[in-house]
């Protein structure tokens, strides 16, 4: 289910600190990411986040496409090896 459309994007207060920080200082900084429901805005493109998934910060890089979105779509959480039936058909041959 969606957010309602009169509470407006989710996004916290301390990644929009972040965010103008980082366009203040004009490097290209990674800023760390632990909330994966935020929305991608306008103002984000261009940007690198770092996106946590569990374990690590997987680097995202911000493009027009992705605006309305939210960070936990780029972020994979989980890692398919593939199903055990096949590596047991390819063993045999």
């Amino acid at each position: 289910m969606s957010r309602s459309v009169w509470k407006g994007p989710y996004i916290p207060e301390y990644i929009m600190k972040k965010v103008d920080a980082v366009k203040a200082s004009g490097r290209n900084d990674v800023i760390k990411l632990y909330d994966r429901a935020t929305t991608i805005l306008p103002q984000f493109i261009g940007m690198t986040f770092g996106v946590y998934n569990g374990q690590k910060h997987i680097p995202v890089l911000v493009t027009d496409q992705m605006i309305g979105h939210k960070f936990g779509e780029f972020s994979l959480t989980r890692t398919y090896y593939g199903h055990g039936a096949d590596k047991k058909a390819k063993r045999g041959k």
